[in-house]
């Protein structure tokens, strides 16, 4: 298994497109990026924490590549709006890539 933590938009968005993609195991939205350990949703919108939403992508490497994954990635957003993806906006919005 591999995994993958992305951040593109409202994680919701992200989180119903891999679901759909052959290969992915699971997908968990979340907040990552931060300074606080366990934000709240009102946290996360002040703008103040620095927290992303992020999907946690698992998948099997075998049936699907980490390139694969990220190309999927850069279709579903714009990583040139900074802080925004449609009608969401904010810090938490931006496109981020986590890496261990």
């Amino acid at each position: 298994m591999a995994r993958a933590v992305l951040g593109g938009g409202c994680f919701w968005c992200l989180e119903a497109l891999f679901q759909r993609v052959p290969g992915v195991l699971e997908v968990e939205p979340g907040y990552a990026g931060g300074s606080e350990p366990d934000p709240t949703y009102e946290q996360v919108c002040s703008g103040l924490t620095g927290h992303a939403e992020v999907v946690r992508v698992e998948f099997d490497p075998a049936h699907l590549s980490y390139e694969a994954v990220l190309e999927r990635f850069w279709k579903a957003h714009d990583p040139t709006t900074p802080n925004r993806q449609g009608a969401d906006i904010g810090t938490q919005y931006r496109s981020i890539i986590l890496t261990a």
